[in-house]
C-alpha cells in the first residue's frame, strides 16, 4: 500500500511541490545573504510593503500572516528596527500594543529584494496561457484547503473578499467583476494576496467558493 501511495498522482504532485520548495528556499537564503538579513527578516520586510498604504498592522497579525511564532517575530523586528528598517509605534492608548510599519529605507530594501522569486514567475511564464491560467485555479483551490485544514494562515484571496462577484458577466474572457475596482476580469486576474482584501461574511465565502470552484468541477467532470 505505502508503494502504491507513493505512485500516486497526488504523491508525485506533493513531491514535485517539496522540491519547488527547496528552490524557492535556495533563493531566499541567497537573496537574504546579499542584503544582510534573514529569509524570515525578508518575509516580514516583503509582507509589510504588500499592505495597503496607511495599514500598519500588529505584530500579532504579521505571526499570523506569516506563520510565524511571537517570538520569531519579535527577534526579527528587533533587528529590522535597529537597522532602521521598520519603526513601532503605540496603538491607541494601550502602551502595550504596537503597530507596524516600513521606513523610508525599509521600503527601499524591501523594493529591491521583491522580485528574489521571479525566477520561478519566468517558469511559468514559459508554459501555454491557459496553462498558466489552470495552475493559478489549482493553486487557490490548494491554498483554500490547507487553510480550512488549519495548515496556513488565510490568504487575502479574491475567492473570499467581500469584493469579489464570480459570473457576473457573460464574457467567457473576463466574467468575474470587483466591485472595489467596478471592473470585470478573468481568472488569470485571480490574486492570492491583495492589499485592499476585505474578508467576506463567512456564508457569501461559502456562496461564492461553490459558484466559482463548482463552475471548473462540473467542467473537468464533463
Amino acid at each position: 500500500m505505502a508503494a502504491q501511495h507513493a505512485d500516486s498522482v497526488a504523491a508525485q504532485v506533493a513531491a514535485g511541490l517539496v522540491k519547488l520548495s527547496l528552490a524557492l528556499r535556495h533563493e531566499a537564503w541567497k537573496e537574504a545573504r546579499g542584503g544582510g538579513l534573514t529569509p524570515t527578516q525578508g518575509q516580514v520586510l516583503s509582507w509589510l510593503l504588500l499592505q495597503a498604504p496607511g495599514q500598519c498592522p500588529t505584530p500579532g497579525e504579521l505571526a499570523k500572516a506569516l506563520a510565524l511564532s511571537p517570538a520569531t517575530v519579535s527577534e526579527a523586528l528587533r533587528t529590522l528596527e535597529a537597522k532602521g528598517l521598520v519603526r513601532r509605534r503605540q496603538s491607541g492608548d494601550d502602551r502595550r500594543s504596537f503597530q507596524l510599519a516600513l521606513t523610508g529605507a525599509g521600503s527601499r530594501v524591501a523594493q529591491a529584494s521583491a522580485g528574489w522569486a521571479d525566477f520561478l514567475a519566468v517558469a511559468v511564464d514559459s508554459l501555454p496561457p491557459a496553462d498558466q491560467v489552470a495552475l493559478l485555479r489549482v493553486l487557490v483551490r490548494l491554498i483554500r484547503t490547507l487553510q480550512l485544514q488549519g495548515k496556513i494562515s488565510v490568504a487575502r484571496m479574491c475567492v473570499s473578499c467581500t469584493y469579489f462577484r464570480p459570473f457576473a458577466h457573460p464574457d467567457p474572457e473576463r466574467p468575474h467583476h470587483c466591485n472595489y475596482v467596478d471592473a470585470a476580469f478573468g481568472d488569470g486576474r485571480l490574486r492570492l494576496e491583495c492589499p485592499d482584501y476585505e474578508p467576506a461574511p463567512d456564508g457569501r465565502q461559502e456562496t461564492a467558493w461553490e459558484a466559482w470552484a463548482g463552475r471548473w468541477e462540473r467542467a473537468a467532470e464533463t
